[in-house]
């Protein structure tokens, strides 16, 4: 069940300068303030449907979502991870396409959803968010074309630590300063990987045996990090 929370304001909101609306004037901020409307969602409920129309644009006040596409064999496929600050929706907002993926709460998360009109009103006054808007969709084909090729020439081994640290670059460490700030199944790991769920767990067993990483249940230690990027095959 929904529900909605404090209407914090766009103006003095946390996330304002790490999001997408850094560069927005004041004005349109304001406009943009008087028309959202603040919603919250609990751990794995949906914030929009893969192949529903777009009304609007969501950005993440507080928590986390998951976008993922569901594939011909009805397999889920892990597209992005979001944070608070993230903007979502945007892609087939500004093109006129259906929603190419889910939006999934992976906590209980705080949304600001801004409607069409408004954002594409301000979107064609406001040079400053229009530029932010193109870095922004320029950033994500970028990661996609480098999945792309990763897909296809990197190991399952490279695969999965490479994900690991993009989850840790994600949603950072807990305040142990090791644990990974977010609870993901097997399947969802191996989902953004591009593998199946068993070698997934299997690697992840190795990666124990090694000592780069601890695992309790969905909590994920990574105890050495050098060790990690040299298996990712990345540049420290």
């Amino acid at each position: 069940m929904q529900f909605h929370h404090d209407n914090t304001t766009c103006q003095s909101c946390a996330q304002r300068f790490n999001s997408v609306f850094c560069k927005a004037r004041e004005e349109y901020v304001n406009a943009i303030n008087e028309q959202k409307i603040c919603t919250g969602y609990k751990k794995g409920q949906v914030l929009f449907n893969e192949g529903a129309y777009p009304f609007g644009v969501y950005c993440i006040n507080e928590g986390k979502v998951k976008l993922s596409h569901q594939g011909d064999d009805g397999k889920e496929q892990i597209i992005r991870l979001l944070k608070s600050g993230d903007v979502l929706g945007y892609r087939a907002l500004l093109s006129g396409d259906r929603y190419g993926a889910s939006a999934v709460a992976l906590e209980d998360t705080k949304v600001c959803f801004i409607p069409k009109d408004i954002f594409v009103s301000v979107l064609k006054n406001d040079t400053g968010l229009a530029f932010e808007m193109m870095k922004l969709l320029s950033d994500e084909l970028h990661k996609a074309e480098v999945k792309l090729t990763h897909l296809a020439q990197k190991p399952i081994r490279e695969r999965l630590a490479e994900t690991l640290l993009f989850i840790k670059e994600t949603y950072g460490f807990e305040e142990d300063g090791i644990t990974l700030n977010v609870r993901l199944s097997r399947e969802e790991i191996a989902n953004l990987v591009g593998t199946a769920t068993e070698s997934t767990i299997r690697l992840l067993s190795d990666f124990k045996k090694d000592g780069m990483v601890e695992l309790d249940g969905k909590k994920i230690k990574i105890l050495q990090h050098k060790l990690l990027l040299q298996t990712a095959n990345l540049q420290d």
